[in-house]
């Protein structure tokens, strides 16, 4: 990504003054038409976008910070943006808030409209799509300051906020145990982000440190990316399972539309819970305790994750060095609510 060309290129290669190029780009009524389609043409063509250009020449800032999520129909992710929300209004930003759809291709479009409208910094919690970085990384060379929250990545070097994925899963896991459960199920999300890896080794290392032979046939992924695929691919996994000669006595779903989901669907194939199987899920809904059952959960720090996120951009944005010493990984711990499903 080329972010070097300056006014005087645009001047030098269409043979126009500075002036002229700046008035072109802040639409005014003292040039042509022809002019201003000619400008406009040559700094899109250059990644000279006119919204970052125009936009606070003096304090080189627009105040407003993007922030791109998988999905908004999604109560934890909710949670995130309030946090986020009410730091910003704190500190005088507004934000701008675009949805990935779990699309690698989505969010590289949300990321493209963000960079050209001037936000002054971004906050992305990746796609499942995402496995390549490198667009964020050249959003990140051309000066532009990213934290990412709850979904992190080695491949990229800045502040990262999330969850610690590992211990939560781990608590499910043990809880599960602790409660008489030996033939456990993971149920996770297909996607190479640290998010699923994180969950499978927590529930991996409960069953080594309780000498509980750990059985690849019990793992299962989903595909998240779309609903109808998801409910398809539960379905199948649950019938799956059910059909294994040594069936699971517990499931330990490891995503918050899974494990609701999974609690309709076994009810809808006759099941009982925790009769015949157990359920215990990553979700921060509100309407756990309201479910048939009232459902298991391990509940993460939501609007505290995206108040740190929003902090952690927010000094990246006004700090006066380009880059800092050193980048901080921050895992907030999560906790597991015991209800009826387990």
């Amino acid at each position: 990504m080329n972010n070097s060309v300056t006014l005087k290129d645009i001047a030098k290669a269409l043979n126009l003054s500075i002036s002229t190029i700046s008035k072109s780009l802040n639409d005014s009524y003292e040039i042509s038409i022809e002019t201003k389609q000619k400008v406009l043409e040559y700094a899109q063509k250059h990644h000279y976008s006119p919204n970052r250009l125009a936009k606070g020449l003096k304090e080189g800032k627009s105040r407003s910070i993007g922030v791109v999520v998988c999905s908004l129909d999604n109560h934890f992710v909710a949670q995130m943006l309030d946090g986020i929300d009410r730091i910003s209004t704190e500190k005088s930003y507004q934000i701008i808030i675009m949805q990935s759809k779990e699309s690698q291709e989505q969010e590289r479009a949300c990321l493209e409209l963000l960079y050209a409208g001037g936000v002054d910094g971004i906050l992305i919690s990746p796609a499942c799509e995402t496995t390549d970085f490198s667009y964020l990384m050249s959003l990140q060379d051309a000066g532009l300051p990213l934290v990412v929250f709850d979904r992190l990545s080695d491949q990229i070097s800045t502040h990262k906020v999330g969850a610690d994925n590992f211990k939560g899963a781990y608590d499910a896991t043990v809880h599960l145990i602790k409660n008489g459960y030996k033939s456990i199920a993971h149920l996770n999300t297909s996607t190479a982000l640290s998010i699923s890896t994180d969950r499978l080794n927590g529930y991996k290392q409960a069953l080594a440190d309780h000498y509980i032979t750990y059985r690849p046939e019990l793992v299962r992924s989903c595909d998240y990316s779309d609903a109808h695929k998801l409910n398809k691919d539960l379905e199948r996994a649950i019938k799956y399972y059910m059909d294994l000669p040594l069936r699971p006595d517990a499931i330990f779903s490891a995503g918050d539309q899974i494990s609701t989901r999974c609690l309709a669907l076994l009810n809808k194939l006759g099941y009982r819970i925790p009769q015949d199987v157990a359920l215990i899920g990553f979700t921060n809904t509100d309407l756990a305790d309201a479910l048939n059952p009232a459902l298991s959960t391990v509940h993460q720090p939501a609007l505290e994750m995206g108040q740190l996120a929003a902090k952690k951009l927010i000094s990246l944005i006004e700090s006066k060095d380009d880059t800092p010493s050193e980048y901080e990984t921050i895992k907030l711990q999560t906790s597991v609510l015991v209800r009826s499903s387990t």
